[in-house]
């Protein structure tokens, strides 16, 4: 079948064809970049913390009515340890002033001179006066733990002393020092200027992510800080649990908790999956949208195109029992709406193509978002020349059942 005769008689009625081929174009790049950011976010959402089995690790909280002595409260934190630890199921117990993905954390600026004036990377400080690589089961790629003579023990309204040694994760060297490939014993700053205060690396893990959990690599920037200190009315624990026995372990040491304490006192816990169900809830609630959004868009756009074949259809009658008379065979006149069709919908796939670049551009500059991969632009044309073949194939079919006796018939 020649095109020419068929592009002569769209020509001469453009503005059918051009509507179509623009809500081909706007769809396809709106489709394009939806599908993109979903997949994006699934896979921000499903990115590793940096804890081993995050399933069997939950945080707890304690808050007491009165703070007291700094000697109280240190005899308090000793008490509580042990009492989480002598729940039966309890794996690991450690201190933990801020949960990774808890969307609430301490972070402070770095810097490797203190003659800086911009800082080198912001990063979450995580303060234990445990082993949390122990208790997360965090990955140590290089050096070691922090000894037990390396925790201080500091009454926070009094000093804010630390011990100077820290273990960082490996993204954030790479940050600190480019080009490196081992960071033990490399030196940087908590701030910057004279009263900046000294880190120096012991150990470096594989990863674990802040509490923000940024989308971006400063999601891995975090430093692992050893302290005990005292100065509040809350102290905040993590747990790792024995395989599959999270609930048992969060409902005993709730009670434990209680029984051991000689004041009254609050007490909250949260999984780690929660965490994550909570950091990652609007990004789901978004990927959701978007894909509804898509699927409205591919109907819209079928109808659309059935609507307009349809009406050409009625408007072509005549001349297509006229051709039916002349000896053309259904065959015939299928494939010419189809092709015609095809037409339409491939001249607004090239403008969707082009539309959808334009558009992750503008996603990309201001949004931070990934480039386009080629995948969902030659994904998104096959969907749409699919969608357009079988939008069209029944008023198509219709047509090719006229019978040539319509040619003869008056209006």
């Amino acid at each position: 079948m020649e095109f020419r005769p068929i592009l002569s008689a769209l020509l001469r009625n453009k503005t059918g064809p051009v509507l179509v081929a623009i809500q081909v174009a706007l769809s396809l790049a709106i489709l394009a970049n939806a599908l993109h950011i979903v997949q994006v976010r699934q896979a921000v959402s499903a990115r590793a913390s940096g804890l081993a089995s995050e399933q069997d690790v939950f945080a707890l909280q304690v808050r007491q009515l009165q703070a007291g002595t700094h000697e109280e409260q240190l005899a308090n934190q000793q008490r509580y340890t042990e009492t989480l630890r002598a729940v039966p199921g309890v794996v690991s117990v450690a201190s933990a002033w801020q949960m990774p993905l808890s969307r609430s954390g301490n972070y402070s600026s770095l810097a490797v001179n203190r003659k800086q004036t911009t800082q080198t990377a912001t990063a979450s400080i995580y303060r234990s006066a445990d082993s949390l690589i122990k208790t997360w089961g965090l990955q140590l790629a290089e050096g070691r733990d922090f000894l037990p003579g390396e925790v201080p023990v500091i009454d926070q309204n009094i000093t804010d002393e630390s011990s100077g040694v820290v273990v960082i994760t490996r993204k954030l060297g790479a940050k600190l020092w480019p080009g490196s490939t081992s960071f033990v014993g490399k030196v940087f700053y908590f701030g910057m200027g004279d009263t900046a205060r000294e880190g120096r690396v012991v150990g470096v893990i594989d990863r674990l992510q802040t509490p923000g959990a940024q989308i971006s690599e400063t999601g891995e920037f975090s430093v692992l800080v050893p302290l005990r200190a005292t100065g509040g009315k809350s102290f905040n624990y993590t747990l790792r649990a024995e395989p599959g026995q999270l609930d048992r372990v969060m409902k005993e040491a709730e009670s434990a908790m209680r029984t051991k304490s000689a004041l009254p006192i609050i007490i909250k816990l949260r999984t780690m999956d929660e965490f994550r169900t909570s950091r990652y809830r609007a990004d789901k609630g978004l990927a959701w949208m978007l894909l509804t959004v898509s699927v409205l868009l591919l109907l819209i756009t079928a109808s659309g195109i059935v609507g307009m074949a349809s009406l050409w259809v009625t408007q072509r009658r005549k001349q297509i029992g006229v051709r039916r008379a002349l000896g053309a065979r259904r065959v015939d006149i299928l494939r010419y709406f189809l092709t015609e069709n095809f037409m339409i919908t491939s001249a607004g796939i090239v403008a969707g193509v082009l539309l959808a670049l334009g558009l992750n551009q503008l996603l990309v500059s201001q949004l931070e978002l990934a480039r386009l991969p080629a995948a969902y632009l030659l994904g998104g044309a096959a969907i749409f020349w699919a969608l357009g073949v079988i939008a069209v194939y029944g008023p198509a079919w219709r047509a090719a059942s006229i019978s040539p006796a319509t040619a003869t018939r008056t209006a």
